[in-house]
């Protein structure tokens, strides 16, 4: 059983640097919720739900919105670059933040794989004849690069890359307003005339929809990951979870609305295309179709860089807390350089499998981080329970953040993520994420307890 005392586990963030200033941060948090996710992932869930995909952002949305609330309340307590994992340790014990870092890590190393695979195809969609696999390398190198330099190096890169999204989305709403209320030149209103199919699937529509659009959400967590190499951990956490709802509200949902009203939710465009270069084209903006298929490199790029950062912290603060091995730990100028290239080396290897075994491997491999982002969310509900009215007992002065409507909305939240994975063992696509997630997650924390009970004894 953990102890019921809140001091923190073995962890010291003192060796890594805190070149991160608040403007890198609050950019971070800003561009950080307007991921490769939502550009690429949801033609998809539109092409299922149809309109109705405004309500699954909604409702994922909102889950989303306890969960920052969440961990924002137990990262503004303790700052740490273990984030949940840390947390997760504090609250339950050992063998959880063994079981939700190294998963997490595992997610987010395939993650840089992905991303730099898509973002290849688009470079090598503008050359043509160009292998994406170097497209790949490239990518990597640079961002490695980057992230081996200093974390002052990271800050920037994300800073521009968040303020080219958050600019490119917000004049694609401005335009999408304009075009919705019939006052841009050269364009009619379409009134309702796109909505009026609102659930042209049915429930089942609606339950992939509302899938598709819990897993677009993911990467948000790395805001409390950077925040503790910011100059000031606890405000920089503390602004990020605040100004949370509106940044879901305005760039998930709301985009979703102007697309369902701008284009028909069958339109082969919205999935060939994607549906923010769909809503462009359909508006018959010169060029804005290709500009946003930039913003879509752009977002991509940027995903793979924040994933090098998150899972290089993520494997330094479980090494630091004897939960793998030490060589990761290796701090040079104030950056875990080992961990840093360790991750990139893991990313590379997941993009050669997507060419040497496509048919098996690299499926599997899919499938197993397929619902990483649940579990994670379930461990970070759990601690944040258990974890509240200890710090409220021994050391209130430390929620600067507090979870609303505590305990009831922490029970509600984890009740619609057992929702979501009965909804996930319903489908057969999802069901196999579901299992195969399971499975990894079960063999960590079965790892991290035998580890746990051979560390008590000696």
């Amino acid at each position: 059983m953990p102890s019921t005392n809140v001091k923190a586990p073995p962890e010291s963030d003192a060796s890594l640097s805190h070149g991160l200033k608040q403007r890198h941060l609050s950019m971070i948090a800003l561009g950080g919720v307007i991921g490769a996710g939502l550009f690429v992932g949801s033609g998809a869930g539109i092409a299922a739900a149809g309109p109705s995909i405004v309500v699954a952002y909604t409702l994922s949305g909102l889950l989303v919105m306890l969960v920052m609330r969440m961990l924002g309340e137990m990262s503004a307590a303790y700052p740490s670059s273990g984030s949940f994992s840390a947390h997760a340790e504090r609250a339950i014990g050992p063998w959880a933040g063994f079981a939700a870092g190294w998963s997490f890590w595992v997610l987010l190393c395939t993650a840089v794989g992905l991303e730099g695979i898509g973002a290849a195809h688009i470079v090598s969609g503008w050359l043509p004849g160009t292998p994406e696999w170097a497209w790949v390398a490239l990518f990597m190198v640079v961002f490695c690069g980057t992230n081996l330099a200093a974390v002052k190096n990271f800050g920037e890169f994300e800073f521009w890359f968040a303020a080219l999204k958050v600019g490119a989305i917000s004049l694609f709403l401005v335009l999408g307003v304009l075009a919705v209320a019939g006052v841009l030149p050269g364009t009619d209103s379409p009134g309702a005339a796109n909505l009026t199919d609102f659930l042209p699937n049915g429930g089942e529509g609606l339950v992939i929809g509302l899938l598709a659009s819990v897993f677009a959400y993911g990467g948000l967590e790395t805001v409390t990951i950077a925040a503790a190499e910011s100059e000031n951990p606890v405000r920089g956490v503390a602004s990020a979870v605040r100004t949370a709802m509106w940044r879901i509200a305005l760039f998930y949902i709301g985009s979703m609305a102007v697309v369902v009203t701008l284009v028909p939710w069958n339109s082969k465009a919205v999935v060939e295309k994607g549906p923010y270069v769909a809503a462009l084209d359909h508006l018959g903006i010169p060029g804005a179709g290709q500009l946003m298929n930039v913003v879509v490199l752009v977002a991509l790029l940027s995903a793979m860089n924040a994933n090098i950062y998150g899972s290089s912290r993520i494997a330094y603060s479980l090494v630091q807390r004897g939960q793998g091995p030490k060589v990761l730990a290796k701090i040079s100028g104030g950056v875990p350089r080992v961990a840093v290239l360790t991750s990139c080396v893991f990313g590379f290897v997941c993009v050669l499998l997507s060419y040497w075994r496509p048919d098996d491997v690299f499926p599997w491999l899919l499938n197993m981080i397929g619902a990483v982002i649940l579990i994670v969310w379930i461990f970070i509900a759990v601690s944040q329970l258990l974890l509240r009215r200890r710090v409220e007992r021994e050391a209130p002065e430390r929620l600067a953040v507090r979870m609303w409507a505590f305990p009831v909305l922490t029970w509600v939240a984890l009740a619609a993520m057992a929702a979501v994975f009965v909804l996930m063992a319903r489908e057969p696509d999802t069901r196999v994420q579901l299992y195969s997630s399971g499975g990894m997650t079960l063999f960590l924390a079965a790892v991290g307890y035998v580890r746990q009970r051979t560390r008590a004894k000696s």
